[in-house]
């Protein structure tokens, strides 16, 4: 139940086709990407033709992270849920020589999910609470907006932890009749002491226990890219620690706003929350 809303040089390789073709048979094997270019989703756009150097791109004035394809590079742009409907612009170039490239977003409506808080503290939190909230707001938008440039070979996640999935991303919420900021993230229903897992490599850039989300760690996985998992029991990584994907960060809990024992993931791509289920396997159809 975590509501916060917001709102380059590198070297390429020479790529073999052997290599090339190795890696798109590897790339079946395994979740990929799903774009869906709406308010909370994520836009994959083609910046650049094979075989030239990684641009730099921005969205709204960030940095974006940028993946390799067999005809080029491509930019991953993480669509805030205020994200007006219609066209937007992306910039590519060096600022103050870049060029403007147009993408559409299109609409999505959420639904409505109604929840009781037993702890009124947690809805409408004391005044003496207030500056604390605040600073945890602003650090966790700093965490979760720096662009770490180093090279992100995959951008498919694995789901934190095996479970059902509950509350989905985007849901307009409203607590104890008081309408409340959308859900940014994905529940995934577990009981407490389930092991929490890395979705991805990364490093970890943030380990604390924050007023609504209860113990909490972010993992870094370059570019821009995040992911935070929250309400947890107790955390097993430290601030700097490299993880690499499957790694224990901790275990699952009920700990800040939470109705019962259940694990919160949000992805961030560019500052931005994005719809977590577009990274992992859909459901298979039953």
């Amino acid at each position: 139940m975590c509501d916060i809303v917001p709102q380059n040089k590198a070297f390429v390789p020479a790529i073999t086709a052997a290599a090339l073709c190795a890696a798109l048979l590897s790339a079946t094997a395994q979740a990929d990407l799903r774009p869906e270019p709406v308010p909370g989703g994520v836009a994959e756009i083609h910046v650049a033709a094979a075989g030239n150097p990684r641009p730099e791109v921005r969205f709204d004035g960030r940095p974006v992270l940028l993946r390799q394809r067999a005809d080029g590079w491509h930019a991953v742009v993480g669509l805030p849920l205020d994200t007006p409907v219609g066209e937007q612009t992306i910039q590519i170039g060096p600022e103050g020589n870049s060029r403007a490239q147009t993408f559409v977003v299109g609409p999505k409506a959420y639904p409505e999910q109604r929840l009781t808080i037993k702890n009124p503290k947690m809805v409408t939190p004391p005044t003496d609470e207030l500056a604390r909230i605040a600073e945890e707001r602003e650090r966790q938008l700093a965490i979760r907006s720096r662009f770490r440039d180093v090279p992100v070979n995959r951008v498919d996640l694995d789901l934190p932890a095996d479970g059902r999935l509950s509350s989905r991303f985007g849901l307009r919420r409203i607590f104890n009749g008081e309408p409340r900021a959308p859900h940014t993230g994905l529940d995934v229903a577990v009981p407490t002491g389930t092991p929490i897992r890395a979705p991805a490599d990364g490093v970890v850039s943030l380990v604390d226990d924050l007023y609504f989300n209860g113990k909490t760690v972010f993992v870094d996985h370059g570019q821009g890219f995040v992911s935070m998992v929250c309400h947890l029991d107790q955390a097993r990584v430290e601030v700097g620690q490299k993880v690499a994907r499957g790694e224990r960060l901790g275990d699952a809990g009920s700990s800040g706003r939470a109705t019962g024992p259940h694990l919160h993931w949000s992805v961030y791509l560019n500052g931005a929350a994005v719809d977590p289920a577009l990274f992992i396997a859909p459901p298979k159809a039953r």
